[in-house]
């Protein structure tokens, strides 16, 4: 989200002829440092996501149902549709479906036997109908 605000700022500020943006200037300190022209912006690099994120689960488990789990809420300041549950290895895409409704959920694991409880973030709880005070039982499945 912050990327999207940036880049907005500066697409709306191209061509403004009263904005003057200039590199700092270097000090010896930085002699031996690549120098950049003035008015030139440089590219920031970013961090490559982690690998099961991007690859799903580091463990080559298929897709497909992982089974039913007992789920709480989580931590209602963790934003995003997630489930925290012993049934993955590593972190991939998933659905959950209670009582005939699904909801996309990140899974992520914890440790735990399979059949210890899972939790379950405040958006997919209500994306779901589920009752936030109360244990509810899930069927999971992997992608």
């Amino acid at each position: 989200m912050k990327q999207v605000v940036v880049l907005a700022l500066c697409a709306g500020l191209t061509g403004c002829g009263a904005v003057d943006l200039k590199m700092p200037r270097w000090g010896k300190a930085d002699a031996g440092a690549a120098r950049v022209p003035d008015g030139e912006l440089r590219p920031v690099p970013r961090p490559d996501p982690p690998e099961d994120v991007t690859r799903g689960d580091r463990s080559g488990a298929p897709a497909g149902p992982l089974g039913m789990t007992v789920v709480s809420l989580g931590s209602a300041s963790e934003p995003g549709m997630w489930l925290k549950t012993p049934l993955v290895a590593g972190s991939r895409q998933g659905d959950v479906i209670w009582q005939g409704r699904r909801a996309e959920v990140t899974l992520i694991p914890i440790d735990g036997e399979n059949s210890a409880g899972s939790r379950m973030s405040l958006q997919a709880m209500q994306a779901l109908g589920l009752p936030l005070t109360e244990l509810a039982e899930v069927q999971v499945i992997a992608r």
